[in-house]
């Protein structure tokens, strides 16, 4: 049992694995994902592949709103910015290595958000997410017009390429999970040490009191676009594997609902952790599949049945979500942090 973590080192108590559970969890977690594609299916690796895509994203989202505290609608946008800008890439080059790809799509992703970004220098709260909502409307609204139609495809979409290793193609299912999931790892990692350094201790006190922040010389504009950069960022990265993950995308793929579903998986996850993201993610993708299957069961398979159980389904989802939000607003991580704490202090806890 854990009974207490005594620290004799600072170097003990800066480090991000400070006590055994944290060590194994990590070390269990590694095991699982290199583990998980031999005894998946296809369809399991499909839902893999999409929830660690969405998690760099959520992540991505974090740093904005978990961290930062300004309110963003607008990271759908993003996230076309970087799958599209793959697609144009390879359209261009052929062949182009996918680690290069996934830079500039994280670059131009980046830059783009400063572009948005520059809002928040003058409002914030429900006025900035207004602000960013434009971003969904005139990147999706560029994507549609025959301008850019030799790259983007149009309103029809456009097919993706195959990521290619080294002259491997990656085609396969379990191919691609293991391009994406040590790429979130990776981006997970940078963002819980970034919120270890100087930037990521300021963009925390601009959440707290900006005011404070900025009596303290923490320059409100320079680190509210650095947020928006490295946010965007992310979502670009998660746009550039998206591209790289399905046989094709659309502009539909990228609109008002994937920016909400973006923000909705982070409240539920909890904002301003690194856990958050992850538990978000896992519990509003894989929820409704669960919801699907326990339909199926329910209809034996009868297609009239599933007919109207269909929006059944729908709305029990929609009704946890609220009553999640209601009774446990600060997340999943709250509740992964209070067994925790219960578990440190057994058998004196209560």
């Amino acid at each position: 049992m854990i009974t207490g973590n005594y620290k004799t080192r600072y170097q003990d108590d800066e480090s991000i694995w400070n006590n055994w559970a944290k060590r194994w969890g990590f070390a269990l977690s590694i095991v699982f994902l290199v583990v998980f594609p031999f005894v998946a299916d296809n369809y399991m690796l499909l839902l893999a592949g999409q929830i660690a895509i969405f998690i760099i994203a959520v992540a991505g989202l974090n740093v904005l709103v978990g961290y930062t505290g300004l309110m963003s609608l607008g990271h759908g946008a993003f996230f076309a910015i970087g799958a599209y800008t793959a697609v144009a890439i390879h359209h261009e080059w052929p062949g182009t290595f996918p680690l290069i790809t996934l830079v500039v799509s994280i670059l131009v992703a980046a830059a783009f958000g400063v572009l948005f970004g520059l809002p928040a220098l003058r409002v914030k709260g429900l006025y900035l997410a207004v602000a960013t909502l434009s971003a969904n409307f005139i990147v999706l609204f560029f994507i549609r017009e025959h301008w850019f139609e030799e790259w983007t495809g149009g309103v029809r979409g456009t097919e993706t390429p195959n990521a290619v290793f080294f002259g491997v193609e990656l085609v396969s299912q379990q191919a691609k999970y293991f391009m994406i999931a040590p790429i979130m790892v990776i981006m997970l990692l940078f963002a819980q040490n970034l919120f270890r350094t100087r930037f990521g201790r300021a963009l925390i006190a601009i959440r707290d009191k900006d005011y404070s922040a900025e009596i303290m010389g923490i320059s409100l504009y320079s680190y509210k676009l650095k947020s928006f950069a490295i946010s965007a960022g992310y979502c670009g990265a998660a746009g550039c594997l998206w591209a790289y993950f399905f046989p094709a995308i659309l502009p539909e793929d990228f609109g008002l609902n994937m920016s909400i579903t973006l923000l909705v998986c982070l409240v539920a996850g909890g904002m301003g952790r690194t856990l958050g993201p992850i538990f978000g993610t896992m519990l509003i993708l894989l929820v409704p599949e669960m919801l699907k299957v326990i339909v199926s069961m329910v209809t034996d398979g009868d297609a009239m049945a599933q007919r109207y159980f269909s929006p059944m389904r729908d709305i029990v989802f929609g009704l946890m979500i609220i009553g999640f939000l209601i009774f446990e607003p600060m997340g999943l991580v709250n509740i992964w942090d209070r067994f925790w704490r219960f578990l440190s202090r057994w058998p004196f806890a209560k």
